[in-house]
């Protein structure tokens, strides 16, 4: 007696797999999807909407010049010291420069 042929599993056994190496391989290399929406009434230009994304690894993105997340106070924690430290050296500015004009004032009178 022959058993029934067993059919391939649709979703493939290594799916996951290979799923799994196309993330490598697009994390890896880097992929750039762009696209520009215009809206136009009676050729006036009402909106541009630009869209760029860009899907990569962060070493990758590194690699290409791209950082903005390491300066977005929003989503660093080393840019919101940095930015706190800064606003700090400001004030600290303005304040020396305000008790030097009060001191001149005072001399004055």
């Amino acid at each position: 007696m022959t058993s029934p042929a067993r059919m391939s599993d649709p979703y493939g056994s290594g799916g996951s797999a290979n799923l799994a190496d196309i993330l490598e391989r697009v994390l890896d290399k880097g992929i750039v999807i762009a696209g520009d929406i215009k809206i136009n009434l009676l050729d006036i230009e009402l909106l541009t909407i630009k869209l760029r994304l860009i899907v990569a690894s962060i070493d990758k993105a590194k690699e290409m010049g791209i950082d903005w997340w390491e300066d977005d106070p929003s989503l660093s924690s080393g840019a919101r010291r940095r930015q706190l430290a800064d606003e700090n050296d400001r004030l600290q500015h303005r304040i020396a420069e305000l008790e030097a004009a009060r001191e001149t004032t005072e001399d004055r009178a």
